[in-house]
C-alpha cells in the first residue's frame, strides 16, 4: 500500500549541490519515518540519512554530517535531502524506504522507493 517515489538526482560537478526528494502515498499521515540510503557499484547499501516524522528527529551518517540535511513538508508527505559539497564519492543510487521509526539497517525497512540516480564528477 505504500508507495516512494524518489526524485531530484542526476550529474552534477564536485562541490555542486543537488535536492533529493522522496513522495510517499499511503503512510500515516504524521506517523511515519523514512530513510535515506545509498549503494555504490561494488558496495553494500548504507544509511545516509533519516527523519522521523512522529517525532522530527533526525539522523545523518558520519561521512555526509554538515553537508547534507533532511527535511520534510508533511503537507505533501514529501522528505527531502539536501545535498551541498557534493563528493565524487557520494556517486550512488540513492533509495528512500519508509517504516514506523528510523532503523540503521535498511533491512529493516519495510518499503521502498525505485532509487534515483547521483552522479559526481571530479
Amino acid at each position: 500500500e505504500v508507495l516512494l517515489v524518489e526524485s531530484g538526482g542526476g550529474l552534477v560537478q564536485a562541490g555542486g549541490s543537488l535536492r533529493l526528494s522522496c513522495a510517499a502515498s499511503g503512510v500515516p499521515r504524521d506517523d511515519y519515518a523514512i530513510g535515506w540510503f545509498r549503494q555504490a557499484p561494488g558496495k553494500e547499501r548504507e544509511g545516509v540519512s533519516c527523519l522521523s516524522i512522529t517525532d522530527g528527529s533526525t539522523s545523518y551518517a558520519d561521512s555526509v554530517k554538515g553537508r547534507f540535511t533532511i527535511s520534510s513538508d508533511n503537507a505533501k508527505n514529501t522528505v527531502y535531502l539536501q545535498m551541498n559539497s557534493l563528493k565524487p564519492e557520494d556517486t550512488a543510487v540513492y533509495y528512500c524506504a519508509a517504516d514506523w521509526r528510523c532503523y540503521e539497517d535498511y533491512k529493516s525497512f519495510g518499503s521502498w522507493g525505485q532509487g534515483t540516480q547521483v552522479t559526481v564528477s571530479s
